[in-house]
């Protein structure tokens, strides 16, 4: 096992969240400088995003040097209160830093069509024949299976992982305010300062100061705005639509033996389901819309429209939807159908869904380790139990449901057929 190893002078990355990223330690400077982190800054943080907030283009890259900054001040505050070992000091360094190891270009609308899982490539990555794996196994073999681990959230030490894991994380912190910072929104700034000196150690895991429970409501709050004026904004959805529509569309064509005018010599392992990690790392954003540029000149109709239209913008319409009303769904499938317009392709329900703070209750599916506050006498309450404005959300589910079409296709129909459509949907004369 290797001991420390420091850099002969600092490194720093200037940041616009965190204003620096310190960098000592020689391990992570390797890593940091391998190969597969070096591709996060080809495939951004936010997906498609982009689309509505026009400054949102940053990159995973940047992110995970936020969550390592932010793993490493943490670090900084505990050290007059625990004691860590070197090797679980940089367990959690890197987990920091490679936590988002394993994502893919437009990761969650990528995943959704060929069913792969981010989470499953980041152990890959560290445990596979790479560069990363290369690095980590200098100071121990054991180290990437460690580490693994506790990206996982299964390491036995539960302070380690809630670190990086939690309802309050560094994880979560860093994206909160880089992702309002990058889109221009005020949503998710909240007192980070204020929560890293009011964050208390614990066996298992961290617990904030009482006298702090109200930095700890503004983040709550903050994470709230944020994913639905942000994360979850309709636009940005509709585009995520196009963009599974054309993965679909693809891999159908692929498999009915449609000759593609180029060959995607880059996808045919995705189109193939015959993955393999060195398929995986070397694909990145740009791969994808250089093949969407390609396919918006194919022969097939339904692939070249669907191109054209993330590529220029021209995305869908949508309107409220009602999940009960299954029978007006079926209705405009079968008005879409007669219409020439497929519904497969140009008719889409999107739910998402978010529960801002809950807490672990037994017998439940998902473990949410809950918030806990230490109060003056050393006893530990779960926030809800204190907090009026936890409480009014806590356990809350909320769902959106928008019905997603391309409203172009429908006004170019005759007169009588797309008065019919617009009527169902409910989309005025100049919407």
């Amino acid at each position: 096992m290797q001991q420390p190893q420091l850099l002969h002078e600092e490194k720093v990355f200037k940041d616009p969240v965190h204003r620096y990223v310190h960098v000592r330690d020689k391990f992570i400077w390797d890593l940091i400088n391998s190969a597969e982190f070096q591709r996060l800054r080809r495939i951004k943080q936010l997906g498609t995003s982009y689309f509505t907030f026009h400054g949102g283009e940053h990159s995973r890259f940047n992110h995970s040097l936020g969550v390592y900054e932010l793993m490493r001040r943490i670090l900084d505050t505990f050290k007059e209160r625990i004691q860590l070992t070197y090797e679980e000091r940089l367990l959690c360094l890197c987990a920091g830093l490679l936590h988002d190891v394993g994502h893919g270009p437009f990761s969650h609308s990528f995943e959704k069509v060929f069913r792969y899982h981010h989470e499953d490539w980041t152990r890959a990555i560290l445990l596979g024949d790479t560069q990363i794996n290369q690095i980590l196994r200098r100071f121990d073999e054991d180290f990437p299976k460690k580490l693994a681990e506790v990206i996982n959230k299964t390491y036995d030490n539960k302070l380690i992982v809630s670190l990086i894991s939690s309802q309050l994380d560094a994880d979560r912190m860093d994206y909160l305010l880089r992702d309002a910072y990058y889109t221009g929104v005020n949503y998710g700034n909240f007192e980070i300062e204020r929560i890293l000196r009011v964050m208390r150690p614990q066996e298992d895991g961290i617990v904030f100061k009482f006298s702090g429970m109200h930095a700890v409501e503004d983040y709550i709050m903050s994470r709230y705005q944020m994913y639905w004026q942000v994360y979850f904004h309709p636009v940005t959805r509709s585009a995520e639509v196009v963009l599974r529509k054309i993965f679909q569309r693809a891999k159908l064509l692929f498999s009915q033996g449609y000759s593609f005018a180029q060959e995607p010599v880059m996808l045919l392992p995705f189109l193939q389901d015959k993955v393999e990690l060195k398929d995986y790392l070397a694909l990145d954003e740009s791969i994808i819309l250089f093949y969407m540029q390609v396919w918006r000149g194919e022969a097939d109709p339904i692939l070249k429209d669907l191109c054209g239209r993330f590529l220029d913008r021209n995305l869908y319409k949508y309107v409220e939807y009602n999940p009960r009303d299954f029978r007006l769904l079926a209705e405009l499938k079968e008005e879409f159908q007669k219409a020439g317009i497929d519904p497969m392709y140009y008719l889409e329900v999107d739910t998402t869904s978010d529960l801002p703070y809950d807490f672990y209750r037994a017998g439940e599916e998902e473990e949410r380790i809950p918030i806990m506050l230490q109060m003056p006498t050393g006893e530990l309450v779960e926030l809800s139990q204190k907090s009026e404005i936890v409480q009014a959300i806590s356990g809350k589910r909320r769902f959106d449901y928008k019905l997603y079409f391309p409203l172009d296709k429908v006004m170019a129909l005759p007169g009588d057929v797309s008065r019919k459509i617009r009527e169902r949907l409910g989309v005025m004369e100049d919407a």
